[in-house]
């Protein structure tokens, strides 16, 4: 219901740009919800900085019907300047992805046959 209602106000907002942002989803909880406008934007705060958190340490974060985010580790590798076709050496490092779940996947192909 809290997610229908975050897409309704994304849907209503008719930005330019199209993204939603902290402001919608703590306007949205305090739609919903009824928490005063600072609770609902410490709400939001405080729930993104969890899962910040929790990919910081490398803890997979799992949000049911909407998908996976995980740390993943990308080994050093050689590269090459596209403009000058030199090898360069890129390290190591830590790389975030995101796995949508199939319902999420579903909802975003419906909303393209619209």
């Amino acid at each position: 219901m809290l997610i229908a209602s975050f897409v309704q106000k994304f849907r209503e907002s008719n930005m330019a740009n199209k993204t939603l942002t902290r402001m919608d989803l703590s306007e949205a909880v305090f739609r919903e919800v009824g928490l005063s406008r600072n609770e609902s934007a410490q709400l939001v705060e405080t729930v993104l900085q969890h899962v910040s958190d929790a990919l910081v340490e490398g803890t997979t974060v799992k949000i049911s019907s909407f998908g996976t985010f995980s740390v993943r580790e990308k080994a050093s590798r050689m590269g090459r300047n596209p403009k000058t076709g030199e090898e360069v050496p890129i390290s190591p490092r830590r790389v975030l992805s995101f796995r949508p779940s199939h319902l999420m996947k579903d909802r975003v192909a419906q909303g393209n046959a619209s």
